[in-house]
């Protein structure tokens, strides 16, 4: 299934505090662009309360009365654009409840915000993000409060940044970069972070990576390949600062080969100001045949 296929139905993670309006807005951009309705998720997680094991009755049903009527409003907001929606209520934490409204919706997406470069918000929904990548069925974009401020925020008409990655989910993140860039019609900028042998055998492997993963540079959509070298996160952000992205994407695997609890995903989205859309590995079979002329044989 392709990614305009599969982006039908937008999950869009709600906490009802104000910090999921950058979320908010690239989730109606995305469903407005891709004709998807949108459910709009709010978890009431019993790790709030204490040591309880469950929310108290009395808590719960005023919590949710409130919330249903924050939730109708914004429901109503939507559909004034021609946005349909819908609300769900669980009572688990976040990544499980997201997980779960996503594969009984059949979503093809599901958007959360970050709490922004202050503190310790970004170390936690990081780690959430991350957790929630590799156990979602379809892609995950997180995005900052703070995203449309602070020198490293997207230039309108920013271009798609793809951070290329030789791993399972690489045909996949290739497929949804560009469909994005040519939806929205932006240029697509493709990053590969040399190893440490190409770079001292002076090798630019540009080419031969557009060609593995199928992108190649058309009339909707013009392709550039950029190279740094360094560790991966710090070539990244670099080339955040350079060139101002949009939107960065990136393959992510639903195991981490990294050391420690965590790998470059969680880093990547705990520091990245820039929207980050970790697509996990396709979990259907992936026809052969290009999507648009565009994803060949991988």
């Amino acid at each position: 299934m392709s990614f305009r296929e599969g982006l039908k139905t937008i999950v869009l993670a709600t906490e009802l505090d104000g910090q999921e309006e950058g979320a908010l807005e690239y989730a109606r951009k995305l469903a407005r662009a891709y004709d998807a309705r949108m459910v709009l998720a709010y978890s009431v997680d019993p790790v709030h309360f204490a040591a309880v094991d469950a929310v108290p009755d009395q808590v719960l049903d005023g919590l949710t009365d409130n919330t249903r009527a924050a939730l109708d409003k914004m429901a109503g907001e939507l559909l004034r654009e021609g946005i349909h929606s819908h609300s769900e209520i669980r009572q688990t934490t976040v990544a499980q409840m997201l997980v779960d409204v996503a594969r009984r919706h059949n979503a093809g997406l599901i958007v959360m915000g970050a709490k922004g470069s202050e503190g310790a918000g970004p170390v936690v929904v990081g780690a959430v993000a991350e957790q929630l990548v590799r156990m979602a069925p379809c892609p995950v974009l997180a995005v900052a409060a703070d995203w449309n401020a602070g020198p490293h925020r997207p230039h309108p008409g920013g271009p798609v940044l793809l951070a290329m990655e030789r791993n399972e989910a690489a045909p996949a993140a290739a497929a949804s970069a560009y469909s994005l860039a040519e939806t929205f019609k932006r240029p697509l900028l493709v990053l590969h972070v040399r190893t440490a042998a190409e770079a001292s055998a002076f090798l630019n492997p540009c080419e031969t990576r557009l060609e593995e993963f199928g992108l190649r540079p058309s009339g909707h959509v013009p392709v550039e390949c950029i190279v740094k070298d360094g560790a991966t996160v710090d070539a990244i952000m670099s080339a955040i600062e350079m060139h101002h992205p949009a939107i960065l994407v990136v393959g992510v695997k639903r195991t981490s080969g990294a050391p420690g609890p965590h790998g470059t995903a969680f880093t990547l989205l705990a520091r990245s100001r820039v929207p980050v859309l970790c697509v996990p590995p396709e979990t259907k079979h992936m026809p052969l045949a290009q999507e648009n002329g565009v994803l060949a044989k991988v």
